[in-house]
């Protein structure tokens, strides 16, 4: 399995909630250079937070990279979701090639929680920054970190 962990790109500080923070213009422009390094690459599902930030970054991505499929948006990738439950989605999807788009601390310890069997030192995701891990199963511990790439 091959599996993209991005975090959303930089958002307005503020909104009438968390959840309805949009991007911002150089927000924008940080989704697209993380989306070129999925050039070429056989995803199978986008899958994005239900907050507005996220569902913005997955759609700018799903246009650059001109991918046919609607984004998936699933209520598991929220900021505070438990990292063993986006593994358990994960499993049951059965996919092997997904983009996750979520959020800080989900995405920094879902990565941890994969490359090493715990959350005790996630993993440093600034906005727009694209993890990529690679293993048989989508199971703790058992991915390698192939990359961790940060906007300049």
């Amino acid at each position: 399995m091959k599996l993209w962990v991005l975090r959303h790109g930089e958002a307005q500080p503020r909104a009438n909630t968390d959840a309805e923070r949009r991007l911002t213009e150089h927000g924008r422009e940080q989704v697209l250079f993380s989306a070129a390094r999925l050039l070429g690459q056989p995803l199978q599902a986008i899958i994005a937070s239900p907050y507005v930030r996220a569902q913005q970054t997955a759609a700018l991505v799903r246009e650059a990279l001109g991918f046919t499929e609607p984004v998936r948006t699933a209520p598991w990738l929220t900021p505070e979701s438990d990292p063993q439950q986006v593994i358990t989605e994960l499993e049951r999807l059965g996919l092997e090639q997904v983009l996750l788009v979520s959020h800080q601390p989900l995405v920094g310890g879902l990565v941890s929680l994969l490359e090493h069997g715990h959350r005790q030192q996630p993993a440093p995701m600034s906005t727009a920054s694209l993890a990529q891990l690679d293993g048989e199963w989508p199971l703790a511990g058992l991915m390698t970190l192939q990359g961790l790439h940060h906007c300049g």
